[in-house]
Formats: structure tokens, C-alpha cells, sequence
């Protein structure tokens, strides 16, 4: 399996979608954001939190590229912002020693 940060680095998204994504970051609240999209109650540690954005976000990459109906772009870059948000989180507390 690869590291978290690996699938982050590796992932190829148009640039518009990554930019609107890196304009939102600045932005981020974990607790707002973690909970609109991974439903209430205790937030995730922040690996597993971005594995499954990882997982939400490669689903929605997957109806952009077929134009499937139910694609939603905003739901898309709010995914983005938070996967960014959750990896500057993960890199922070890596760099701690």
C-alpha cells in the first residue's frame, strides 16, 4: 500500500480544479468542513479522514471523466480543499519530532 501523502503527491487532476482547490485552503476548518462531508459525530484521526477523501474524491474524479449526471463540481473542489487541508495536518505533525 502506498503511503498517504505519496497518493497525494501522485494524483493528476486538471489545473483548474486544483487551483480553485488551493484558493479554498487557506480557508480550512477541520471540524466544518470533516463533518459536512464525512457525516456527524467524532472526527477521524487525520490519515483516516484522508484516506477516505481520497476514496470520496476518486469517485467523483471518476463521474467527471464518464459526465455522469449526479457530478457535482463544487462537492468536487470542497473535497479537494479538504484532502489539502488533511495532508498540510499530516505533513505538520510528521515534522514534529
Amino acid at each position: 500500500m502506498q503511503d498517504i501523502l505519496t497518493i497525494m503527491n501522485t494524483l493528476r487532476r486538471p489545473r483548474l480544479l486544483i487551483r480553485a482547490a488551493r484558493a479554498g485552503v487557506a480557508e480550512y476548518q477541520r471540524e466544518q468542513h470533516l463533518k459536512r462531508h464525512l457525516g456527524y459525530g467524532p472526527l477521524p484521526r487525520t490519515g483516516a479522514a484522508l484516506m477516505r477523501l481520497i476514496e470520496m474524491e476518486s469517485e467523483l474524479n471518476r463521474q467527471r471523466r464518464t459526465s455522469d449526471a449526479a457530478y457535482s463540481l463544487v462537492k468536487h473542489v470542497d473535497i479537494l480543499i479538504a484532502m489539502m487541508g488533511e495532508a498540510r495536518i499530516l505533513r505538520a505533525t510528521q515534522a514534529r519530532p
